[in-house]
């Protein structure tokens, strides 16, 4: 095939774009709960979404999605080594597309949960499977890093893209065709026609996975009877003990920070922010005074009509502000990690220890997350969304670290169990318990509104996690292949 002036053929591109809508929709799919969470737990609760019972769940829901997506991620990655990359990332694909369509259904929470959770194990196991037969498909290294670093920092688009996707669907909700959920249900909630956008991936990237390879190195392998078979217990053997520790915490403290403090901003500080708690309470005042008139009108009357109108317009535009701050903050999130996975993936190329590379992003965070929470978030927006900028840079890249190192870490047999275990026993099924950690234990020991107690407790999860990253980033073991040079 003929290449192009960077060198990269036909086929290389195509895997680079298959590779780059995956991670793409990866983090659509992943961030679709920190902006519809709050609506959707409000409405099948049938509670404020400013209350504690929201508070609670929102951080219950993060978990125990996470947990399910490390479970079944961590067999994932077993099955990847076993059955081939490219075979895992379809049916990993085929999960993740079709259970948001499903949840958009949901007319209980328990229904919206088990949905949550079959969409967090699609995204666990393709996202591992990506990035191992992406590594495995480029045998430059110098080009592999390219094009894992390149194609990671189309994750960040996918936040961008969900959080315009749902203000979109905000505000053409109304107009929506009615969806066929029970009655009392919302059937026009912007929450369940966001959460049936998820089905696009699917078919996307399943369309054009007939057109690219194998990983020719697995396959090789596989076909000449020479591949070994995959064991946990070599993790843990006396050449890999140390890569496997220190990796997984690692992973565990990336996933503790976006966890327990940037995925919680939008879903749940939100509406404790200085100009929407002014805003809620004069709607709130407006609204109950609607209430009480509205109980004193005569039934039938045409002035109980149009006090019933009032009220649903004042809830309708109270909801409005909420989700469109909702949908800025995490629009202000997500290109931050998008211009950090782009300083990642030049900085790839740039500096040899990786070392150095991982503490250029953990020495500000450690600064950065308790400034932010503690003393910026009370005070002017746009200075609080700007350090929020920020705190997305210095988490999200090293998502993308990790994607270009954890394959490099472990021998062939092993890269799919170990990059595997590292990222769903460390970050998603040990980090992201930071969720729970702040909305149910940490926040309860502060004072204030429950939007600002979690706030106090993501400064607090925040700057223990990258204090201990930058502690654990001294005993990183060189990648195998660096080690043999």
């Amino acid at each position: 095939m003929s290449t192009d002036r960077k060198g990269l053929t036909v086929t290389e591109w195509l895997i680079l774009t298959v590779a780059a809508i995956g991670f793409l929709f990866d983090t659509y799919e992943l961030l679709m709960f920190p902006v519809i969470g709050g609506q959707a737990i409000a409405e099948l609760k049938n509670v404020p979404v400013n209350s504690d019972e929201v508070r609670l769940w929102s951080g219950r829901m993060l978990w125990i999605a996470a947990l399910c997506g490390g479970v079944f991620g961590l067999l994932g990655g077993w099955l990847i080594d076993r059955m081939g990359r490219k075979t895992v990332m379809v049916l990993s694909i085929f999960l993740y597309s079709f259970s948001p369509v499903f949840a958009a259904f949901s007319t209980s929470l328990t229904m919206l949960i088990v949905f949550r959770c079959t969409t967090f194990i699609g995204v666990c196991v393709e996202a591992v499977a990506a990035v191992t037969w992406l590594s495995e498909l480029f045998a430059d290294k110098r080009k592999r890093q390219k094009a894992i670093g390149w194609t990671l920092a189309f994750a960040s688009l996918g936040g961008i893209l969900v959080t315009e996707v749902f203000k979109q669907m905000v505000v053409l909700a109304p107009d929506l065709p009615a969806l066929p959920v029970p009655e009392g249900s919302n059937a026009h909630a912007a929450w369940r026609y966001t959460l049936l956008t998820g089905l696009v991936p699917g078919a996307l990237i399943l369309l054009l996975m007939p057109f690219v390879p194998e990983s020719k190195v697995w396959k090789e392998k596989k076909l000449a009877g020479t591949l070994r078979r995959p064991r946990f217990a070599e993790l843990f053997a006396p050449g890999l003990l140390r890569t496997t520790i220190v990796a997984t915490l690692l992973s565990a403290c990336a996933y503790g920070a976006a966890f327990g403090a940037l995925q919680l901003t939008p879903l749940q500080m939100v509406p404790g922010m200085p100009d929407i708690a002014k805003k809620r309470a004069e709607i709130g005042k407006e609204i109950g005074q609607t209430q009480k008139d509205l109980k004193a009108a005569a039934d039938g009357s045409p002035e109980k009509k149009e006090l019933a109108a009032k009220l649903v317009g004042l809830q309708k535009t109270l909801a409005i502000t909420i989700d469109d701050r909702r949908g800025d903050i995490q629009r202000w999130q997500e290109i931050g990690g998008l211009c950090g996975r782009i300083a990642l993936a030049i900085l790839l190329v740039i500096i040899v220890s990786h070392k150095t590379l991982l503490r250029i992003f953990l020495v500000p965070g450690l600064i950065l997350f308790p400034a932010t929470y503690l003393a910026l978030y009370k005070g002017d927006y746009t200075i609080f969304a700007t350090a929020i900028f920020f705190c997305g840079f210095v988490t999200t890249s090293q998502f993308s670290y990790f994607g270009e190192y954890l394959p490099k870490a472990f021998p062939t047999h092993l890269r799919g169990t170990g990059g595997s275990f590292a990222s769903n026993v460390g970050g998603r099924m040990i980090g992201t318990m930071a969720a729970i950690l702040n909305t149910e234990f940490i926040s309860t020991l502060f004072d204030g509104d429950p939007s600002e107690r979690v706030a106090k407790a993501a400064a607090v999860i925040g700057g223990c996690v990258f204090f201990l990253a930058l502690i654990l980033s001294f005993f990183l073991p060189k990648p195998l292949e660096e080690s043999s040079e």
